[in-house]
């Protein structure tokens, strides 16, 4: 259950300016909102109330990407690293997930997989070499929610995991889909004119297909 500050303050028996104080002083920190609204749940209750907090057996994920299948050496280099980085910070790896695909497919089924997970308030910590191997756009978003699900996403800013021949692919995937709409409403202004051109030409037709239409309706 959320509680929100007044709401909170009245249970744990103290002001919501006490509570403001805890929160900058990181003595008991506020979750927040992708509104940035204060709230807090059970959990912050029982450790407002001196209880000991239930275990949760939450996961520490590391999420390892890359574009194209003749990428799989690097996605293998990739996953080593990011494993021995885990390690090293002292975060005990519960699984790693490898995916293959675009930075700029929010499809990725294992990336849904993972986000659908972490809402779920089943993951501690994600851990990436960077950010675009989350997603090349919207990071900020997705970060928000993490911190919404009160999971944290470490980026280790590995820049030699990110290599730049896939972003140059990106770019051109992005170039592609525009050139497609472009394409499109070239295509559609064609028939357009084409069709006013038909009007213009024969008009007497074109009042026969229109009393024709209201005859049928």
């Amino acid at each position: 259950m959320n509680y929100k500050p007044h709401e909170f303050a009245k249970i744990v028996g103290v002001s919501v300016k006490t509570l403001q104080r805890w929160d900058i002083q990181g003595k008991l920190p506020a979750k927040r909102t992708p509104s940035n609204y204060r709230y807090y749940t059970d959990e912050d209750l029982r450790i407002a109330l001196g209880e000991k907090p239930k275990s949760k057996n939450r996961e520490v994920v590391v999420y390892c990407r890359v574009s194209s299948s003749n990428q799989r050496p690097e996605l293998k280099n990739q996953v080593k690293a990011m494993e021995e980085f885990a390690n090293n910070c002292g975060y005990p790896v519960s699984r790693t997930i490898s995916e293959i695909g675009g930075g700029l497919n929010f499809k990725r089924k294992k990336f849904i997989e993972m986000i659908v997970s972490m809402l779920k308030g089943e993951i501690e910590v994600i851990i990436v070499a960077h950010k675009d191997r989350m997603c090349r756009f919207a990071f900020d978003f997705v970060e928000q929610l993490a911190k919404y699900s009160d999971c944290r996403i470490i980026v280790a800013n590995q820049t030699h995991l990110s290599p730049q021949a896939e972003l140059c692919d990106d770019l051109l995937a992005i170039v592609y889909c525009f050139s497609c709409r472009l394409y499109g409403l070239r295509s559609y202004s064609k028939n357009l004119k084409k069709e006013l051109k038909e009007a213009i030409n024969n008009p007497r037709q074109n009042e026969l297909e229109c009393k024709s239409k209201e005859i049928q309706c």
